[in-house]
């Protein structure tokens, strides 16, 4: 029979499921719930490693899903990935059965093993563009169930850092004072590092509707439940759905959820990334999935290390980061924005200073900014691109630096101006920093609903310096 043959597809397909069921099944083990103290469950008689979920007996013919997060003998600590209420002592906990997908007749299947335990397994594939779900991958937007999505599972491995390609191509985020003194490229990681009510999810959407990419993922962890609408319709708006799919795990749901919202989001772009798709991931936020762990390890007795966030939590940041950026050998990418939230403005927050070294930039939204109405409210000196010399031309990167330059001089000679202590002559780059002072200011705000392309962006700032030159001669 030749390869091609529809013979010999159905002689492949009959050997494997006669392979499949000469496979011995495990005998179902089940174990009881011995202990529930605030977010953690002890369960006795199970042993399923670490990452594989169970079904929890409530007693009226519901069950609660957890998760094993840890173990201490032979009693099991897991996590709760919905309400407990219910749960009662002596409760059975039954470990998930492994997932056996169905063979299909001209694709070859996944050898089976059977002592694979019940891993999380959630849907990927393109029917989730333009639809709202959940950490579980539930439909949220009542539009419906999934279609064209296949059950996949979420452990995946990390890529090799040496077969990615490097970050060489600029991409157009809209954003005017991004594109031109802080550009980014694509495949990068940056962060968005601001207080409460700086303008970060504003600043999210503009990126959401006028970046350049083919798929846009959007993860919503540990944020306001309202803000998850408002984000759909008021930011988002019907283009950018179309070509968006939002996971969203607000602040009311369990730890696990919101941490597994995280991943998720994750996952669904590295799918669309595996498929040559070049993505935008934008999390909001890091500081919340970071937060979702240290109530997780601190409720099965990890101990606190810094202002009370267990040496775990600083090991998970690099493990979901690095999961995003590009691909294999040139084939996709995933450009990913993650927001941080600074606890009272201090950038020195633990988790900020942790998220700022493990990123390719960051971009300080500065509060002060915010509060004279200029917006995007982005700090510009404290603001940087790692990989802005990369992806830039030397002429854009010397306008940018001039550009930095005079800003930076007019707002360390500040209070001698307000004061009325400055005398005009004293420094010839102090006076053109004064000049041209009103125009970069008008330069780096951008309304919400305004665009500025790249090519653009460096025209103008390059027109905004040349000007006084030619002024002055």
């Amino acid at each position: 029979m030749q390869p091609n043959d529809p013979d010999s597809h159905w002689a492949t397909f009959l050997a494997e499921a006669q392979a499949r069921t000469q496979l011995p099944s495990p005998l179902e083990v089940r174990g009881q719930l011995t202990r529930l103290a605030g977010l953690v469950l002890e369960a006795s008689g199970i042993r399923t490693p670490v990452g594989s979920q169970c079904l929890i007996d409530t007693g009226d013919g519901t069950t609660v899903l957890a998760e094993v997060v840890g173990f201490s003998g032979n009693r099991a600590y897991l996590m709760p990935a919905g309400d407990v209420h219910g749960l009662s002592a002596g409760a059975r906990v039954t470990p998930v059965t492994p997932y056996r997908p169905l063979p299909k007749l001209g694709h070859p299947g996944r050898p089976i093993n059977p002592h694979e335990k019940g891993m999380l397994r959630l849907p990927l594939g393109p029917g989730l563009l333009g639809r709202v779900v959940d950490a579980h991958g539930v439909p949220m937007d009542g539009l419906g169930p999934l279609s064209r999505v296949d059950i996949q599972p979420m452990d995946r491995q990390p890529l090799n850092a040496m077969e990615r390609e490097p970050i060489r191509v600029p991409l157009d985020t809209g954003v005017r004072c991004i594109n031109s003194l802080l550009t980014v490229g694509r495949g990068q990681r940056i962060g968005l590092f601001a207080g409460s009510g700086v303008g970060k999810s504003v600043l999210m959407g503009m990126m959401a509707r006028y970046t350049q990419a083919d798929v846009i993922v959007v993860g919503l962890i540990g944020e306001r439940g309202r803000e998850v609408k408002e984000f759909i319709e008021d930011i988002l708006g019907e283009e950018g759905r179309r070509r968006s799919v939002v996971v969203a795990a607000p602040a009311d749901s369990p730890p696990l959820v919101r941490m597994q919202g995280a991943a998720y989001a994750t996952a669904v772009a590295e799918r669309f990334r595996d498929d040559g798709l070049h993505v935008l991931l934008l999390m909001d936020s890091l500081t919340r999935y970071a937060m979702a762990q240290r109530e997780i390890a601190l409720a099965i007795g990890e101990p606190p290390a810094t202002k009370g966030y267990p040496p775990s939590c600083f090991a998970k940041l690099p493990t979901l980061v690095e999961r995003s950026g590009n691909g294999l050998n040139g084939v996709g990418s995933i450009t990913a924005f993650y927001t941080v939230l600074s606890e009272g403005d201090d950038q020195q927050d633990p988790i900020a200073d942790a998220a700022r070294a493990i990123l390719d930039g960051h971009i300080v939204l500065s509060r002060s900014l915010a509060e004279v109405g200029q917006y995007p409210a982005i700090d510009v000196e404290q603001s940087a691109s790692r990989v802005m010399h990369n992806v830039t031309t030397p002429m854009h990167w010397e306008t940018s630096r001039r550009f930095k330059a005079l800003y930076s001089r007019y707002q360390k000679a500040r209070d001698l101006i307000q004061l009325g202590v400055y005398a005009p002559g004293s420094d010839p780059e102090t006076d053109r920093a004064i000049a041209l002072y009103p125009n970069m200011m008008q330069f780096l705000s951008q309304g919400m609903n305004e665009a500025a392309p790249l090519p653009e962006c460096v025209m103008q700032m390059t027109q905004l310096l040349n000007e006084h030159a030619t002024d002055r001669t």
